[in-house]
């Protein structure tokens, strides 16, 4: 009887044992599991004064109450750079475009001071689990995301802690384990990063000052307490600049058929024909039956005009870059644009049904018109007809204008070197209608007369083109479709 209650009990042991061993690594690796941590995406400004109002709640408060509680937060005021990001997440995530905000995912997010303050700290008791709303509209667990390939420039606020991404390089597993874990010291041992002075971050209304401060690549990462064995601050750490320009997989999705479509519009538009049609004449006119003239002095034209446009459209693009300092206006700025393209197309879709010579937005003035055809009824050589193309662009601008000033701001998100290839093509398309009017008449094709006669009977189906392409362009610029 003895033998047999050892045995039970020597087998109870062995059991409690095992499950003891069993169940210390599960509750080991509950601890970095997923559904840990509630992550959210905060956008916020500098001087907003709603923000000042939720600023303190949602970075300092509620991560202080909430120990899972992870904030990613954008400012979108002083760095411009997370502008286009505020822009993209209001339109995945159909969040609206209040300043601040806080997205947790599609069903879960919450705009505007108000809504913020009033609803915020009672939701986020319902919530047990959130992983990182991304800007495509996916997610993923705090711990499996690559804080290296965050778009822009976001602070990580998570209980007495901050990280703040100033550039591209750094240690994304290390930097994770220094936003979320305590004993820092065995997590820096052996790793590269420098002690710094701490740096004040600033909120609207305030700064929050931190204790201690390390820099882990290009990130900077924050801590209130004890310094806990980290050697003292390097003086003389000049900390990374941010750059300039938005990130690459911020800027806002510019496509080729966009600038193409937005090129053939313009490629259609009557106006040019008149105009290039007026100058064969008068070239025709002073040399009669001399078709060499015809090209040369079509061909310098046409080269005067390529070139002015794409000065033109420098110009354009600059004064949308110069214009996007101002932080609401680059917010709006695509809206805007599919706003104007859609009614460019509604005036031309307007003419095509019911036309009238000199139309609004569609078509060079009447008043216009007089001054341009005496300035074009002196040229009698490709050296004037040169000279004159330099100055009909301007007649031009008024009839043209619309698609190019739509696609000078799209381009505006770009480095300007990196818009020259792109303003070549589109004036390429632009001009390929006019070099095929004065190959027609240079081969004897047809006249001038019939051709200006066959662009008088289809002038209406040119602006219903036009109109078309102009207003799908602008649909698809106002949903984000392209």
């Amino acid at each position: 009887m003895t033998r047999k209650l050892s045995l039970y009990s020597s087998l109870i042991l062995i059991i409690c044992i095992l499950v003891t061993i069993l169940t210390l690594p599960s509750q080991s690796f509950a601890q970095d599991s997923e559904g840990d941590y509630i992550s959210g995406v905060y956008f916020t400004g500098i001087g907003c004064r709603h923000c000042a109002r939720t600023d303190p709640l949602v970075l300092n408060e509620l991560p202080g109450e909430y120990p899972n509680l992870i904030v990613l937060e954008y400012e979108i005021y002083d760095l411009e750079q997370n502008a286009p990001l505020f822009e993209e997440y209001s339109r995945v995530y159909d969040s609206g475009f209040d300043v601040p905000q806080i997205i947790f995912n599609k069903e879960q997010y919450f705009s505007n001071d108000i809504s913020i303050l009033k609803d915020l700290r009672n939701s986020m008791d319902d919530i047990a689990y959130n992983p990182v709303p991304l800007i495509d509209g996916s997610s993923i667990d705090f711990q499996k995301l690559d804080l290296l390939s965050l778009p822009g420039y976001p602070k990580i606020w998570h209980q007495n802690k901050i990280a703040m991404k100033r550039g591209t390089q750094g240690d994304s597993d290390l930097l994770k384990n220094l936003i979320l874990k305590e004993d820092l010291p065995d997590i820096l041992k052996g790793k590269d990063y420098i002690p710094i002075e701490p740096v004040a971050v600033e909120l609207s209304g305030k700064d929050v000052e931190f204790d201690n401060s390390i820099l882990v690549g290009d990130w900077v990462v924050q801590w209130n307490g004890d310094r806990m064995g980290i050697s003292p601050p390097v003086a003389g750490v000049t900390l990374p600049g941010i750059m300039t320009s938005p990130p690459e997989a911020v800027k806002h999705k510019v496509t080729l058929a966009k600038i193409v479509t937005l090129a053939l519009v313009d490629a259609v538009n009557p106006c040019a024909f008149a105009v290039l049609l007026l100058l064969l004449t008068a070239i025709l006119t002073y040399n009669p039956g001399n078709r060499r003239s015809v090209l040369l002095a079509g061909l310098m034209f046409i080269a005067a005009i390529f070139a002015m446009y794409f000065i033109y459209g420098l110009i354009f693009i600059k004064f949308f870059q110069l214009i996007q300092a101002l932080n609401m206006v680059k917010m709006w700025l695509f809206k805007v644009l599919a706003v104007v393209a859609i009614i460019f197309g509604i005036l031309n879709i307007r003419d095509s049904i019911k036309y009238k010579p000199g139309g609004i937005g569609t078509e060079m003035p009447l008043m216009l018109r007089p001054k341009m055809q005496a300035l074009i009824s002196r040229v009698t050589s490709p050296r004037g007809a040169f000279i004159t193309g330099l100055f009909v662009t301007l007649f031009l601008l008024p009839c043209t204008i619309g698609p190019y000033v739509i696609a000078a701001g799209i381009l505006s998100v770009f480095d300007m070197m990196a818009n020259i290839p792109i303003l070549l093509l589109y004036n390429l398309i632009f001009v390929i209608p006019m070099l095929a009017i004065v190959g027609i008449v240079y081969l004897g094709l047809k006249g001038v007369k019939d051709v200006e006669e066959w662009k008088n009977k289809h002038i209406t189906k040119l602006h219903l083109i036009a109109g078309i392409l102009m207003l799908l362009v602008g649909i698809a610029l106002l949903l984000g479709w392209v």
